[in-house]
C-alpha cells in the first residue's frame, strides 16, 4: 500500500485488510479501473493523479497539464484528464496514456509522485496541445516559476522526430510568463500571428514612483494597450465602476486602451489596435488582418 488511503487500489486494499469489500462498496467511488477514492470529500487533481499512477501499476510518470499543475501552474481544471507517460494500456475515461520514453533526468517528484520536470513538462505541453492552448499552458508554467527555454530547446534537438516538435519550436520564443490568464495568452497570439510587434505583458503605469496600474498587453513607446475584460469585471458592479475609473485615468495620461471581451470577433478588435498604433506612429508594415479572421476573442 502507498499510505495514501484516500485513493486506493481496491483489490490490493482488500487483500491487505485495509478495507473490507463491504467498506469498499459503501465508502469509495471508482476513479479508474481498479482504483477507488473515498467519497467523503472533494476529489482534487492530486487525488486523480495518484489514482492514475496507481492505475498504471505504479510504473507511469505524471505528465502534461497535470504535471504543470503539480509544479504550481495556475488555471488548471481539477477535472482535466490526467496524462501519464512511459506506459501503455487500455484507454479509459479521464486517463491519457502515452508510450513516450521519459529519461531519468527528466523526472522529479511532486506530491509524492513521479512527475516530468519543468522542462520536460514544457516540452510536452508545446507538442501535444493545439497551438493556442499550448502557448497558454506554457505561459502559465512560466508564470508560476521560470523554466529554461534553452533546456527545452535541447530536449527538442535530442528528439527531432517527436510528434509536434515543429510547433513547440515555433512557440518557445513566444512564451511569456507575464500573461495573467489563458485568454490573455490567446489575445497575444492573435496579435503576433497577424504581424503586430510583440507587446509587453503586465506593463506598469507609474505616477511618481508608485505604480497605479498594470496593463495586460502594451506598447509603452506608443502609449497603446490591450486589456481583456473577463466576465467577472462586467458582472461585479463595484469592479466594473473601478475599471471605468481606471480607464479614464489611463486616457487622461495619454494611453489608448483597446478593451476586448470574450464575445468580440478578433478581426474587430485587431482592427482597433491597428488604428491606435498607426495613429501613434508605430510602423506596421507586417500587419495584415485577413477577412477570414472570425470566432471570438478567446
Amino acid at each position: 500500500m502507498t499510505g495514501m488511503s484516500k485513493v486506493i487500489l481496491g483489490g490490493e486494499a482488500v487483500r491487505a485488510g485495509v478495507v473490507t469489500r463491504h467498506e469498499l462498496a459503501r465508502d469509495y467511488d471508482k476513479l479508474y479501473r481498479g482504483v477507488f477514492v473515498r467519497r467523503d470529500g472533494e476529489i482534487t487533481l492530486r487525488d486523480r493523479a495518484i489514482g492514475a499512477w496507481l492505475a498504471t501499476g505504479r510504473k507511469g510518470v505524471i505528465a502534461g497539464v497535470t504535471a504543470a499543475a503539480l509544479h504550481g501552474a495556475p488555471w488548471v481544471d481539477p477535472s482535466q484528464p490526467v496524462e501519464v507517460s512511459g506506459v501503455k494500456g487500455r484507454p479509459q475515461r479521464g486517463l491519457v496514456l502515452r508510450e513516450e520514453r521519459i529519461a531519468a533526468d527528466e523526472i522529479t517528484r511532486r506530491a509524492g509522485l513521479p512527475v516530468t520536470n519543468r522542462e520536460r513538462t514544457a516540452f510536452d505541453l508545446g507538442r501535444h496541445l493545439d497551438r493556442p492552448e499550448a502557448l497558454a499552458r506554457l505561459d502559465a508554467l512560466m508564470w508560476n516559476q521560470r523554466f529554461d527555454i534553452d533546456d527545452v530547446v535541447s530536449l527538442a534537438e535530442r528528439r527531432p522526430r517527436a510528434r509536434g516538435v515543429r510547433q513547440l519550436c515555433e512557440l518557445l520564443p513566444l512564451v511569456d510568463g507575464g500573461a495573467a490568464s489563458p485568454r490573455e495568452s490567446r489575445i497575444r497570439l492573435w496579435l503576433l500571428d497577424n504581424g503586430f510587434p510583440r507587446p509587453q505583458t503586465q506593463q506598469p503605469v507609474v505616477i511618481g514612483s508608485r505604480p497605479v496600474a498594470f496593463l495586460d498587453l502594451a506598447w509603452p513607446k506608443y502609449l497603446v494597450a490591450v486589456e481583456y475584460d473577463g466576465d467577472h469585471h462586467r458582472k461585479d458592479r463595484r469592479q466594473y465602476v473601478k475599471d471605468i475609473n481606471r480607464l479614464r485615468m489611463l486616457e487622461q495620461m495619454g494611453w489608448i486602451v483597446v478593451r476586448v471581451i470574450a464575445e468580440d470577433r478578433p478581426r474587430e478588435w485587431l482592427a482597433r489596435v491597428e488604428v491606435a498604433l498607426r495613429d501613434r506612429g508605430c510602423p506596421l508594415d507586417g500587419v495584415e488582418i485577413p477577412r477570414s479572421v472570425g470566432g471570438s476573442a478567446a
